[in-house]
């Protein structure tokens, strides 16, 4: 049997490359940047819980952070989201996990309210110093006892006069300890269901608003963790993010977003994972030959390199599908569950291959497999993400 031509039928031109010369030199100088600013300094943040300041303003020269911002406050104004990618990847192969996280929150959740929601003064009053990482943010959303079950938040929030008080608490907030504002998720109308929330920026300084502890987490132990206390706060009316009540929708707004990073960053650390164990197991040997050579081994990495390349795939079309506009809440979701759910299988598996070296943290595939955890669990978890495709589902499907 022969494969021949189809003469009648132009041949396709071959599908253009993911990245371009644009994006490769983007990546040289994010890894000159980590490996310079970052890395020799990774452990002692690591041990401290906390990223050095100075490095967040490092990272505002270098052009590491506010990427999507205009150039009119400060930003670089590039919307593409592959350079965001390209960040992913490098952060994953420094295994500097912590670092990543902290500077995505900024680009991938709390930039956004201000280019989509803010006004203009609120655009001009933050916009220049999130560009610069002079200002560092957060988003409180999450309560004791609510979880991903956002309908049930109970901080709160009532008019007075030209001032709004916010009453309240927040926990597992990323960037709690360090942060100079919080946009605050509150309930400001019992009655309204979901269309009962708002959204404020609370500063620091703020009468009232005092952070909790420093939480201790599994992993990515760098990127300070807190709770957030609100007691009788007075928020300006000019600190409202958008319409009142309309921060549900908001939420559910930008929610994609932060779901296609926490699944380029899953994407990444597979990659990373995989060629640590590749270069690894023909480097060890056992019984007179490299691992590499036993069949187990071979067939085990053959099974994660399809499984990386296949979700590649997926997340590639992902993410140019943002850049035009058109990703959709529930694309997102799947790209979230699936990509980091296989994070969880390949960094195990990879981390087997690595034997009792896999279990020292001085092994990068031993703080891979610590930092892998929360993936499946912050942004929405697998149970959330499964349960918007299945209503989606629902919905197509019922109306036939």
């Amino acid at each position: 049997m022969t494969i021949t031509e189809d003469r009648g039928t132009e041949a396709s031109a071959p599908p253009a490359p993911f990245y371009d010369e644009d994006h490769e030199a983007y990546r040289a100088s994010v890894r000159e940047f980590l490996r310079r600013e970052v890395v020799p300094h990774y452990d002692r943040w690591e041990e401290e819980r906390l990223i050095d300041r100075a490095a967040w303003r490092a990272a505002g020269e270098a052009g590491m952070v506010g990427l999507a911002i205009p150039e009119e406050y400060g930003g670089a104004g590039m919307t593409d989201r592959r350079y965001r990618m390209v960040f992913s990847e490098e952060i994953a192969r420094a295994n500097t996990t912590s670092f990543g996280v902290g500077l995505g929150l900024q680009d991938d959740i709390i930039t956004p309210y201000f280019l989509h929601l803010a006004n203009e003064e609120q655009k001009q009053r933050f916009l220049p110093g999130l560009a610069a990482a002079e200002l560092i943010g957060a988003i409180a959303m999450t309560e004791p006892g609510t979880g991903s079950d956002l309908q049930g938040i109970r901080t709160s929030a009532r008019r007075d006069g030209d001032d709004w008080v916010l009453n309240g608490q927040k926990t597992f907030i990323s960037s709690g300890i360090q942060a100079d504002f919080a946009i605050v998720v509150a309930r400001t109308d019992p009655e309204a269901g979901s269309h009962g929330f708002s959204l404020f920026i609370v500063e620091t300084g703020m009468p009232g608003f005092e952070r909790g502890r420093k939480l201790d987490k599994v992993g990515i132990a760098g990127q300070d963790t807190a709770e957030l206390f609100f007691r009788d706060v007075r928020v300006p009316a000019a600190n409202l993010i958008g319409e009142e009540g309309g921060g549900m929708a908001y939420l559910m707004q930008n929610l994609p977003l932060e779901r296609l990073g926490i699944a380029m960053a899953s994407q990444a650390s597979c990659q990373a994972a995989l060629e640590w164990t590749l270069e690894y197991v023909y480097q060890r040997t056992a019984f007179g030959k490299p691992i590499g050579d036993f069949q187990n081994t071979r067939f085990e990495l053959a099974s994660i390199e399809t499984e990386v390349d296949v979700s590649r795939a997926y997340l590639e079309q992902a993410i140019l599908k943002f850049n035009a506009g058109t990703l959709t809440t529930v694309e997102a979701s799947k790209a979230k569950w699936f990509i980091s759910e296989l994070q969880q299988r390949v960094v195990y598996r990879c981390q087997q291959l690595f034997g009792g070296y896999g279990f020292m943290l001085e092994y990068p595939i031993g703080r891979a497999y610590r930092d892998a955890r929360i993936q499946t669990i912050y942004g929405g978890t697998t149970e959330i993400m499964k349960e918007i495709i299945g209503r989606d589902q629902a919905a197509r499907y019922k109306q036939r």
